[in-house]
């Protein structure tokens, strides 16, 4: 598998996940299950009365990312911020306190680090979302030293979070996509990992109705994992992980981005595909992305 094929599953196993789970997003399972069954198609609808095909703030800030990327590869977190503050702009349907109050403090202040302390201060240190999680693949995509990765990894966390668990996530995280881009098998990279973060091993050994698919950074993440590594095919990994509900969106689109860049762009289901709405985009910014890499 080439890397463009890479490339273009994490991207779109990101906004797939994202697009199939904002139908879920917040509404009670029981409701849920009354109404969709086991979802496993892109309708739109839920509680943000989205299209079919559209994405939420996971995928948009996931592309703020890449762009800020794109504009300077080894100074990137300025440029992630305009990006970001752009797509603020245009008054999106959904973005997570944490994010919307950095951006606006950045406003003020001229300053992430600034604005991110300024936002801890004013959710009395309750910023342990997955605002900086959610965004954060292409960084593992983009950089060939893992210490610079994880480095720019870290930085973007800071830039809305100043947390350290959301620091963390944001690693673990994008030390997985590095290596799963890179060419390395599921769950060797999973356990090598997660040697450094026991609060995560949990993961290789938890039931499913243990999972919380809600609240802290943490949750969103184990949650994302376990669907990742308990299916073995994009769209299985995917339709667990929004059939979870809770933050449906956020733990869709971070397990497809898990599944996308490990089995590639093509073992994306194309009635999935076909419906992005920004299908053009994330093709553009792949290929952006993929001359960068090589």
């Amino acid at each position: 598998m080439d890397k463009k094929d890479k490339i273009l599953g994490a991207l779109f196993g990101v906004a797939c996940g994202d697009a199939l789970g904002a139908t879920l997003q917040f509404i009670d399972k029981k409701t849920g299950e009354c109404n969709f069954g086991y979802l496993n198609n892109i309708i739109g609808g839920g509680v943000m009365r989205l299209k079919p095909g559209e994405v939420t703030d996971d995928t948009m800030m996931t592309i703020a990312v890449a762009e800020g990327i794109l504009q300077d590869k080894s100074n990137p977190i300025e440029f992630i911020g305009k990006q970001l503050l752009k797509w603020y702009d245009e008054n999106p349907k959904d973005i997570g306190i944490t994010d919307q109050l950095s951006i606006e403090k950045f406003k003020l202040y001229g300053n992430w680090s600034e604005a991110s302390l300024k936002t801890y201060e004013s959710l009395n240190g309750k910023t342990n979302g997955s605002g900086s999680l959610k965004r954060c693949l292409p960084i593992a995509i983009s950089y060939e030293n893992f210490n610079e990765m994880i480095g720019v990894t870290s930085r973007q966390s800071y830039m809305t979070h100043q947390s350290r668990q959301a620091e963390e996530a944001c690693i673990i995280y994008n030390s997985l996509i590095y290596k799963y881009f890179h060419g390395e098998e599921k769950m060797e990279a999973l356990k090598e990992v997660l040697k450094k973060y026991e609060k995560y091993q949990k993961v290789l050994t938890m039931n499913k109705n243990q999972l919380k698919p809600y609240g802290d950074v943490t949750n969103t993440l184990i949650s994302s994992l376990y669907c990742f590594i308990n299916e073995n095919n994009c769209e299985n990994i995917i339709c667990e992980a929004v059939n979870l509900y809770g933050e449906s969106d956020t733990v869709g689109s971070m397990a497809g981005g898990l599944a996308g860049v490990y089995y590639g762009f093509n073992a994306l289901p194309d009635r999935w595909i076909d419906k992005i709405l920004i299908r053009d985009k994330l093709i553009i910014i792949g290929e952006q992305l993929n001359r960068v890499v090589n």
